[in-house]
Formats: structure tokens, C-alpha cells, sequence
């Protein structure tokens, strides 16, 4: 990322080809707490359209973005270097969004009446409801700034909240053609807002809004956890992953081949669901690797000129070709082999770096234990299915991960022994479109889910509400206390709980049951 000498605006600078193309403000932390003003005011309105008249503009807004959708990818495309299919994918994401939130806002949100089961409940009315916190905080990355940034911010104001998103410093101009799209669908003025700026504008933005959502590195997530902590706020983290794949001996060797180069070459590796290790079984390994070597050699890489000019686009900035050649270096010098790529592609005015795989590795290396986000792929052999699974989660990540095998049962009872919030078998990636099933990290990668009920009710404070429904003018336990009704009241809660009433209700055979140490549930 590049700054202006003046220091009060970003300058937005093609990866691909080096070349300035716009710029945009870097907001105070007195500009962000104006914005929170007004998106506090707008929000009473917004919320009180409810979940119908709100579904009806995110409805509008998923024709608007569709008929605007060249638009934005040009944009995208300049800020990310990204070739035309990726980006293309990064539409298709909120274009998906916006119907499923429409359609389930109402669903997981709309007051949930409660049976009562305890007797002490009894003549009482029990509801549970979600209002929205009021102003949410999104924070996104500079890898997806449509497909997270946006993304992130619909189920937000589906269920009812304002929103201030923070795009990342360097890709800060797509976001303003979606804030366009929403006023223009009937969006109210100030309910969606743009902060843009660095980290300093970020940390303004977590010291006014309600919930704090975020999407980037653990460690700029532990400094938000923090924060939100002091200030007694609700967080959800997205943050680092290292997703390993698994190879076993009975896989389809083709469509493995190619779930890996694609999982780990899609927007130049530049995604927290990248493939970013592989463990593949002994007897498929040489095929493997050779069938590896021979398609990311033949990856074309370059400027995206045009749709389908090239495969693979540039790297993000500096910083991260230094991420990946590090690693690269670090693992050439502690035994690995480079196969192919290894190396800055030089001569271009763009950063690209070229498609990379490395065998002989092993986790004494970078590349197999801190997170790359990069065209790297690391081959590792292993003896067993059982010690791939041990090598995937001997990780401080918790991300995703990816298991190929013919046996789709045996894949399915290997996935549950992986320690990450999402797994796939025999896929790649298309959890991120899998709207209805939650998507999260584990370990170092984060808190929170994403997609199904939790992904809306995370932006969502609960309310309860009790009713009584008879009136007499004192209850049992009420003051005074009275000696004689005292124990009748222990005795009750006795009886209601106790062994004996318990028993009392039991036949012969649930009797003998009842005294019975149940065995442990066989996983499935």
C-alpha cells in the first residue's frame, strides 16, 4: 500500500501492473464517530421497516449488483490484480447472499415462543426474541473485499443494524460502488457506511460500534479481542489458516490433482481457505506429485487482460511476496526440494510470484506451520491415513481442511477426527457458498461462525421475556415467611426431583435402566 506525501488520502495501486489508478480518504478517528452518529439515528428507522420491508431492498440490491456487476469487477480487479474468473466467483458470493437473507432473516430471527417444563413455571408465558445491537463494525480484508466486506455486512442488516464497514487500506474503491447500489435501492441514507483509512481509522471504528465484526490476521484479531473485551462488547473473529489436505491411497488421483492446484492457486492463494500443506498416502504419492508438477507448470500467470488470458494474477504487495519467498528459502535450506516455480517472476511491472511445489518437507519448515497466502504447495508423504490426520492437526490453525477418498464414509469419519471449523471431502472451497451450514475457525483461527442461524444471531442481542398469566396477590415463597409453609416448599422441589419421585414413575425394566451406568456413544 502507498500513501500520499500529505498523508490524508490512500493511493490504490494495480498489483498486476503497478499502475496508480485512485485514491480515497483516510478518515479520523473524529470522522469515524460521526459516521456512528449517523448511523445510530438511521438505524431506528431501518429496523423498524422489519424483516419484510428490509428483504425487500436486499431483493432489489441483488438485481441491481447483478446489473452492475461489470462495473464492479473492473474495479475489483484494478485493486486486486485478480484475474476475471475469481473475481467473477467473488460477485456470485453476495449475489447469493442477499436472497438467502431476505428470505431467512425472518426465519431465524422473529420471536420463538417457549414451553415451559418446569412445574415452578407454571400459568407463566415464556418468549425469546433477537433485537439487532444497533451499529455493527465490519472490518474486512483486502482479499475479498466484496465477497467478506459486503458479505459480512448483509446478514448484519438484514437483522436489523446499521453498518460502518472498514475496507482494507488497499482495496478501499469497490465498496463505494455497492453503497451506491444500496441508497439507490431504497437503502435509507447513512444506514450502510464507509470508513476508509488504515489500522489507526480500524481501531476508531472498535471503539464506537455495538459488535465488532472482523476478518484478517490472528494477531490485528487478538488486539480487536482485547479491545472489545474493555469495552463489553460482542466480536466475531475470522482470522489465520494453514488448511491442510489429505490424500489417501484409494483417492481419485485426477480429480485430487486438481481440487489441490486449484484450492491453492485461486486468487494467487490469497484465501483463508486455501490449500496450504498436503499429506498424501505413500503408494499414490509419486503419481501425485507428478501429475502436480505437470499442470502448475502449465499455469499461465501475468496481467488478467482479458477473461481466461491467464490463470493466476498478482500478489497483493511487497510484504506478502517477502511472506512467501521467505518460506520458500526457509525450506530449501533445512532439505526441500523445489519442483517448479520458487522464485519472483521478474521483468513485468506487476508482483507476481510464480506457482511454487515443494516435496521433501516437513514441520520444522514455515511452509508447513505459519500461514502463506500464496501460490506455494507443500507435498509431504505420509505412512497412513491416521498420521496425516495427526500431521493436519499438529497446527495452532483450526481453519479449514480437505480429505480425497473413494470411500465416502471412511472420508466423512476422518473429517470429524480433524481439528478444524470446516471440513470438505472431496471438494474445495464451496463451503464458502454453503449459505445454510455454519463456517468458522477454530484454535488460533477465530471465534464465531459464519452462513446458518448463528451467522445472523451473532449480530443479535437475546431477550427474554416471562408473562404471568394469574394474579394472585402473593405467591408461596413471597415475605412473609411463614414456618409452616416453608418446608412444605423443600419438600415439594424433594418430591419433584428427588430419587423417590423419580422412581415413582418408573416401570420395572426403566427402574433397572435408571441404575445402570450408560456406555459411551460409538462416533459415527
Amino acid at each position: 500500500m502507498k500513501y500520499t506525501t500529505s498523508a490524508d488520502r490512500l493511493v490504490v495501486v494495480n498489483p498486476a501492473t503497478g499502475a496508480e489508478f485512485g485514491s480515497a480518504p483516510i478518515m479520523s478517528a473524529e470522522e469515524v464517530a460521526e459516521l456512528a452518529a449517523r448511523g445510530r439515528v438511521a438505524q431506528r428507522k431501518w429496523e423498524a421497516l422489519g424483516f419484510d420491508g428490509r428483504a425487500v431492498v436486499l431483493r432489489r440490491m441483488q438485481s441491481w449488483l447483478a446489473d452492475h456487476a461489470n462495473e464492479l469487477i473492473d474495479v475489483v480487479q484494478q485493486e486486486t490484480g485478480r484475474i476475471f474468473e475469481d473475481t467473477a466467483l467473488e460477485i456470485g458470493y453476495p449475489l447469493a447472499a442477499l436472497g438467502f437473507w431476505a428470505d431467512h432473516a425472518g426465519k431465524y430471527l422473529r420471536d420463538k415462543r417457549i414451553p415451559a417444563t418446569s412445574p415452578l413455571l407454571l400459568g407463566k408465558r415464556l418468549r425469546s426474541r433477537y433485537l439487532p445491537h444497533g451499529l455493527v463494525g465490519v472490518i474486512a480484508p483486502w482479499n475479498f473485499p466484496i465477497t467478506i466486506g459486503f458479505g459480512d455486512s448483509i446478514p448484519a442488516l438484514a437483522a436489523g443494524n446499521a453498518v460502518i464497514l472498514k475496507p482494507s487500506e488497499i482495496t478501499p474503491l469497490s465498496i463505494e460502488i455497492v453503497r451506491r447500489g444500496l441508497l439507490e435501492c431504497g437503502m435509507p441514507p447513512d444506514v450502510f457506511q464507509v470508513a476508509t483509512g488504515a489500522g489507526p481509522t480500524g481501531a476508531a471504528l472498535v471503539d464506537v460500534a455495538d459488535m465488532i465484526m472482523f476478518t484478517g490476521s490472528t494477531a490485528t484479531g487478538r488486539k480487536i479481542g482485547v479491545r472489545a473485551a474493555e469495552r463489553l462488547i460482542p466480536c466475531s473473529l475470522e482470522l489465520g489458516g494453514k488448511d491442510p489436505m489429505i490424500v489417501l491411497a484409494d483417492a481419485n488421483i485426477e480429480r485430487a490433482v486438481n481440487l489441490t492446484v486449484y484450492g491453492a492457486m485461486v486468487n494467487s492463494g490469497q484465501v483463508c481457505l486455501s490449500t496450504e500443506r498436503v499429506y498424501v498416502e505413500a503408494p499414490v504419492y509419486d503419481e501425485f506429485v507428478a501429475k502436480i508438477v505437470e499442470k502448475v507448470s502449465a499455469l499461465r500467470q501475468g496481467a488478467p487482460v482479458a477473461p481466461g488470458a491467464v490463470d493466476v494474477g498478482a500478489i497483493i504487495s511487497p510484504a506478502q511476496i517477502d511472506i512467501i519467498d521467505s518460506q520458500v528459502k526457509d525450506a530449501v535450506a533445512k532439505g526441500a526440494t523445489v519442483l517448479t516455480g520458487g522464485e519472483q517472476l521478474t521483468g513485468v511491472p506487476g508482483r507476481f510470484y510464480r506457482p511454487t511445489v515443494l516435496v521433501d518437507v516437513d514441520h520444522t519448515m514455515s511452509c508447513m506451520i505459519d500461514e502463506t497466502f500464496g501460490p506455494l504447495i507443500p507435498i509431504m508423504k505420509v505412512d497412513s491415513a491416521e498420521q496425516a490426520i495427526a500431521l493436519a492437526n499438529d497446527c495452532r490453525y483450526g481453519l479449514a481442511a480437505t480429505i480425497v477418498t473413494r470411500d465416502r464414509a471412511k472420508g466423512a469419519a476422518l473429517a470429524r477426527k480433524i481439528e478444524a471449523g470446516s471440513v470438505s471431502v472431496n471438494d474445495i472451497v464451496t463451503h464458502c457458498f454453503a449459505l445454510d451450514l455454519p463456517m468458522g475457525g477454530v484454535k488460533t483461527s477465530g471465534i464465531g461462525t459464519r452462513h446458518s442461524e448463528d451467522g445472523i444471531r451473532k449480530f443479535c442481542k437475546k431477550q427474554a421475556i416471562l408473562v404471568g398469566r394469574s394474579f394472585p396477590n402473593r405467591d408461596l415463597h413471597m415475605y412473609p415467611t411463614n414456618p409452616k409453609v416453608s418446608p412444605i416448599l423443600l419438600k415439594s422441589l424433594q418430591a419433584l426431583y428427588g430419587t423417590a419421585g423419580k422412581l415413582a414413575n418408573l416401570g420395572p425394566r426403566a427402574l433397572l435402566a435408571s441404575r445402570k451406568v450408560p456406555e459411551p456413544a460409538e462416533e459415527h
